[in-house]
């Protein structure tokens, strides 16, 4: 039978009952929300989007937000400390829609990334992280420069365990660590500028969730397309999805790919004299 968002709002309610909390169901915005009864601190899920996971991945994809929601809303109810912590300060990818203050209206350090992509900051709690805000800095005295600085160390840290494919001639790197951070793999030029000198052709990438990342070593046309498909695919999947476009790394700087789904005639495709 066809799931809807009715009931995958029963499953939802069912899944996430509990004392300390109330849910609501927003008919007109189809949304349902998890929230603690005495702060009012929640998380408002989108219910159509839920539904277009279950569809793809059955109940995997029930659990894992179950799995994320209890995190969330734990997380949620503590107070947390950057000090003493700094090893555990992360950057990570969110998409340029992504708010940039919280439900209970605090700033969010933000910084700006490309037209499709933003930079947040994260204390890593283990499970889960909570994003970090302005408050937070001041309460510690903390300057955004010192937070941004540490956190560009610390990704520039993280391990990188790179999964080949071949595809018609074209090279595909996977990372996918699962640590929260593979999209911010993204940030650490001296990975990029790496990669810029062992490829032989052009290097795109791709950050279509959280959770994944993508360098591509394009030495002809279809290696664009190939890319693109791969990245709709994989931003379909995410738990957080950031962009389905993919960019050229090219002066240190990121350029967006703007490729068409359908197959071009040969004389428009790049690179072909």
């Amino acid at each position: 039978m066809k799931m809807t968002s009715i009931k995958m709002k029963n499953i939802l309610q069912e899944r996430l009952q509990r004392d300390e909390w109330k849910t609501v169901y927003n008919r007109d915005k189809d949304t349902f929300r998890v929230e603690w009864k005495d702060s009012g601190k929640g998380i408002t899920i989108t219910l159509p989007n839920v539904v277009s996971k279950y569809e793809n991945r059955g109940e995997k994809a029930v659990d894992e937000l179950e799995g994320h929601v209890q995190e969330a809303l734990r997380v949620m109810n503590e107070t947390h400390e950057l000090s003493g912590k700094e090893q555990h300060i992360y950057p990570v990818i969110r998409a340029a829609s992504f708010p940039t203050e919280t439900e209970n209206g605090k700033q969010l350090v933000v910084e700006e990334h490309t037209a499709e992509t933003r930079i947040y900051y994260a204390l890593d709690l283990g499970k889960s992280y909570q994003l970090i805000d302005k408050d937070m800095l001041d309460r510690e005295r903390w300057t955004e420069e010192r937070m941004k600085e540490i956190a560009g160390f610390n990704v520039r840290s993280l391990s990188v365990d790179l999964k080949k494919d071949t595809v018609y001639g074209n090279d595909f790197y996977f990372q996918s660590a699962q640590d929260g951070y593979d999209a911010s793999r993204i940030l650490n030029e001296v990975l990029l500028e790496k990669l810029k000198v062992e490829f032989e052709g052009e290097l795109a990438i791709s950050i279509p969730h959280q959770d994944v990342i993508i360098f591509a070593d394009i030495k002809n046309p279809e290696g664009y397309d190939i890319l693109a498909q791969m990245a709709m695919k994989f931003f379909a999947e995410g738990l957080v999805p950031v962009t389905s476009l993919s960019f050229l790394y090219e002066d240190k700087q990121l350029e967006p790919i703007f490729i068409l789904a359908q197959k071009r005639p040969k004389q428009n495709r790049k690179g072909d004299e």
